[in-house]
């Protein structure tokens, strides 16, 4: 008795420690959104939307490249710590490097892009391999994803304002604050017990194998693309459409993008627990759904005060969606986690990198409305498109429906 509890408390600080570490890394990531027109000048950049775009988009170039790759060798590996460290302090060097080169005449707005896709490819082990740690632990999917997911909207909840303002204090100190909390991140690892299931162990090749066994992870990966695109989108088009047509400030347009984020945090660990005990499928169709009407609500909404108060709705939306998600995932796969968390990350920094360039060259060349409807219309129509093959999955019929009692 007096080992299981306490295994069990190790399981709750294991828990609390890696959802800090998730927060750690988006609250740097998205500290950087707002106030990026400027800090893509201070970088050497000529234009501002492109530049903004381009500069997004090649961290999650990194991501979408080297999220299964890290995912693969932690389940080949048997560890996930030792690539937790090592992708966090690859970050920290990343970011210096931005900064050291931006004071370099001469360096070139290309090469930025080039460390800023270095930095995305380590970054992401990072944040990748501490969800797949939480997914690891006993207490119940929808739990552990609820942890992940309040730690993913609580770093973002509080990035984008704070992001603001210190964009206002100048525009590279919000990489300054990111590359010091990845040396947090890598701190914290290190107090973490690695649970890798020993079913894990069978090499890269037999992980790789694992996942191309079970397409029906396919479902999941297709709405982490649809909710990552929406992010994508707003971290730039939402920002800029936001900065220009209400005239807000770096700080003021932070503020904004908050209010979604707020929500979304705070929405997380509850919705996660009610996926355990309602299934997942209502919470993601419905929530998909209420997302993508949100989505042309901030767009057609006349005032700020009207399109703030549809952010809230939105960041609600989410969070109905985000922990069953990722839930999902570790219904589907029992088996080769790092793999299966890898590959929805893949997807999803996928959907971050088309909501960006997407996003950023509809609105460049067409105008926000149909960036807007072109967001919405993706986030509400995938369910049409998955609703049918959802409701087939090869799980517990308790798991997606419901149907029993609370983990």
């Amino acid at each position: 008795m007096i080992l299981t509890t306490l295994l069990g408390a190790r399981v709750n600080t294991d828990r609390v420690v890696l959802a800090t570490m998730i927060f750690a890394v988006l609250f740097g990531q998205v500290a950087l959104y707002p106030g990026v027109p400027e800090l893509v000048a201070a970088l050497g950049a000529t234009t501002t939307l492109d530049a903004s775009t381009w500069f997004l988009a090649a961290e999650y170039a990194g991501f979408v490249l080297f999220a299964g790759v890290w995912g693969a060798l932690s389940d080949a590996a048997g560890r996930r710590v030792p690539f937790i460290v090592a992708g966090a302090l690859g970050g920290v060097v990343s970011y210096a490097a931005l900064i050291g080169l931006a004071a370099v005449a001469g360096i070139g707005f290309g090469t930025m892009l080039v460390l800023r896709f270095v930095e995305g490819s380590f970054t992401i082990a990072a944040f990748s391999l501490s969800i797949t740690m939480l997914m690891d632990l006993e207490g119940g999917h929808g739990r552990n994803m609820g942890a992940a997911g309040i730690a993913i909207g609580s770093g973002t909840a509080l990035g984008a304002p704070l992001g603001g303002q210190l964009s206002s204090i100048g525009p590279l100190v919000p990489i300054a604050v990111a590359a010091g909390l990845l040396c947090v991140v890598a701190l914290l690892a290190t107090r973490v017990t690695d649970r890798v299931p020993e079913s894990q162990r069978g090499g890269l090749g037999a992980a790789i194998t694992g996942l191309t066994e079970r397409p029906a992870l396919g479902l999941p990966y297709a709405f982490g693309f649809a909710d990552r695109f929406t992010a994508g989108f707003f971290a730039l088009v939402g920002t800029l459409y936001f900065r220009q047509t209400f005239e807000l400030d770096a700080g003021a347009a932070g503020i904004v993008l908050g209010l979604f984020f707020a929500p979304f945090a705070l929405g997380q660990y509850p919705m996660g627990r009610l996926s355990d005990r309602i299934g997942r499928l209502l919470p993601v169709v419905a929530g998909s759904v209420l997302y993508g009407a949100s989505i042309l609500a901030v767009y057609l909404a006349p005032t700020i005060e009207i399109a703030s108060a549809t952010m809230i709705l939105l960041g609600i939306a989410g969070a109905l969606v985000a922990p069953a998600t990722m839930a999902l995932v570790t219904d589907l796969a029992p088996d080769d986690r790092g793999t299966a968390m890898g590959g929805f990350n893949v997807f999803g920094s996928l959907g971050f990198l088309v909501g960006t360039v997407g996003g950023g060259v509809i609105a460049d060349s067409v105008g926000f409305g149909a960036a807007f409807l072109a967001a919405a219309a993706l986030e509400a129509g995938i369910v049409l498109v998955a609703l049918p093959l959802l409701v087939r999955l090869d799980i517990p019929r308790a798991t997606l429906f419901g149907d029993r009692e609370s983990t």
